[in-house]
Order: C-alpha cells, then structure tokens, then sequence
C-alpha cells in the first residue's frame, strides 16, 4: 500500500531532513533535543561542512560521514543514520570523531584551539545487548574520580529497537523524535496531530516526508538510495553466513584433526564432523 510519508532512515530522505541548509532549523532542534550538554548552552546555529573527511580516500565508505557541521562555537556535530547492522560500528564512530577533530588543525595551528566533536548515531539495530535504555551516551572519564576532564569527544547512540513505545505513551520530545524515525511510514493524519501537539518541529519533519512534496526525480532517488541499502544489507548477511559457514568447516577440520591423531577410525570420523572419507584421507597424507 502506498503510504502518505516516506521512510527518515533513507539515506536521501534522512540528508534531506537533516542535511539541507532549508531544513537547519530541524537538525538545530534535533540536535538539542537528543543531546545532553551539561557545560554549555544549547546550538543556536550551524553551517555545513564537507561530509568527505578525507579527500584521498574519498571512494571509500570509511572517510564519509552522512551530516558533518559545526556550531556557531566551532563545536563540530557528526549525524549518522546507520540502517545496516555492522561489525564495528563503535570503532568507525570513533575513527569519524578523531578524523573531524584533526581536520580543524591546520598550518601553524595550536592544540588548545580544538573544538569538541559530538558524534549522534540512529542505528537501526542493537549495539549494546546489555543495555536497557535506547539512549546511551559516552565520554571519557577518569577511572578513578569519574571526573570529566577530557571533555572535547562525546558519543550519542540511539537504538531504534529498543524503543517501543505507541503513540499513545509518548511523553517527551525525544520520545517523539524516536517514534518519528520508527514509524513514520505507518503514521497516518489522525496520528499525525496526536503526535505534533505543541511541537511544531515534528511537524515540518514530516512534511519534508510527504510523497506528494516530491518531484519525480526526488521519488527516484529516493528509490534508488532505498534499492542500494537493500543491497548493501542483503551483501552484508551473504558475508555473515558465509563466515559461519567457514567457521563451521574449519572446526569440523580441526575436530577431524584431532581425532586422527588418536587413532580414531575413518568411519567414526566422517559420522561425527560430516566431512566425506576423500576429505579426511586428505588430511592424513598432508
């Protein structure tokens, strides 16, 4: 059935929202409502900045960021929207958040001069099994006093699974802002001015949503931006089946192996590991 508003998690609707100079005041707000600042006031501006950080290594998925941009203090902000499930997820965070640190260092510049950097991750899956909440934030602290005196990397993780709330049991602005990623393809009219209420913000979200306010060529990359997450996902789980599969195969070798070497007959071997009886001959001449 074809539904009034699109999916925030595409790639070109999410940059659409969040990533246009039209639209700043949305990522302003998103910002601000999803990240905690205990030292500072709140964003009152941001500009854009290039998403490719690293200009020669600009081909690869490592040195692109999906919004890159800084505040009116310098403070740079990372926004990713990562739908994919993938190993090391945390790590690229990390290596996204030292790549936009150093690139402010330039010809004669001086270290105290840095600004922090503030990474936000939606993901699209569980990153940490042994949390609870769907928010959880990360900065460094000393492991001894817990004091907060390396205070220029932060790190947002929002874990879309994890929340589960209806439209009936939202209470804040970041419940609103979670529901939105989450269910903003299913969200009708009725639900629509349930949702907004006094939050205009939300509101204009959803509008950057609407089919109808898209053109043909805009429809058109969206579906294909849509085709290409799919199959970016359908290769990442061939890539993890194939691995179980390796590492099936190699524990059975191993087992296989270690059986031979105590003199256990063929036979027993192929009915315990599944090998065939040319695969175990194999590994006795070898």
């Amino acid at each position: 059935m074809l539904t009034k508003f699109l999916d925030p998690k595409n790639d070109f609707a999410f940059k659409r929202i969040f990533g246009t100079e039209k639209n700043k005041d949305i990522l302003i707000h998103f910002l601000n409502d999803m990240l905690t600042f205990k030292d500072r006031a709140l964003i009152q501006d941001v500009t854009f900045l290039k998403t490719i950080q690293d200009p020669e290594t600009a081909s690869k998925k490592t040195s692109i960021v999906d919004i890159l941009c800084k505040d009116e203090k310098d403070n740079r902000y990372i926004v990713e929207m990562q739908v994919a499930k993938e190993k090391g997820f945390e790590k690229r965070a990390q290596y996204y958040a030292s790549k936009a640190y150093i690139s402010q260092v330039h010809v004669g510049g001086e270290y105290h001069n840095l600004k922090e950097v503030i990474f936000l991750a939606i993901a699209e899956f569980i990153m940490f099994p042994k949390k609870k909440d769907w928010k959880s934030e990360h900065v460094i602290l000393d492991k001894n006093s817990y004091e907060h005196d390396l205070k220029d990397f932060s790190f947002t993780f929002l874990e879309l699974p994890k929340f589960q709330k209806s439209i009936h049991e939202l209470s804040t602005i970041s419940d609103k802002w979670m529901y939105f990623f989450k269910n903003a393809e299913k969200t009708s009219e009725k639900d629509l001015e349930k949702l907004v209420g006094k939050d205009m913000i939300i509101e204009r979200a959803y509008e950057e949503l609407d089919r109808f306010h898209w053109n043909e060529e805009e429809l058109l990359t969206y579906d294909q931006a849509e085709k290409y997450e799919g199959t970016y996902i359908a290769s990442m789980a061939q890539k993890y089946d194939e691995g179980l599969e390796k590492g099936k195969r190699e524990r059975e070798l191993e087992i296989a192996k270690s059986l031979l070497l105590q003199g256990i007959d063929t036979d027993i071997i192929v009915s315990t590991t599944g090998l065939s009886k040319e695969e175990i001959e194999k590994l006795q001449n070898s």
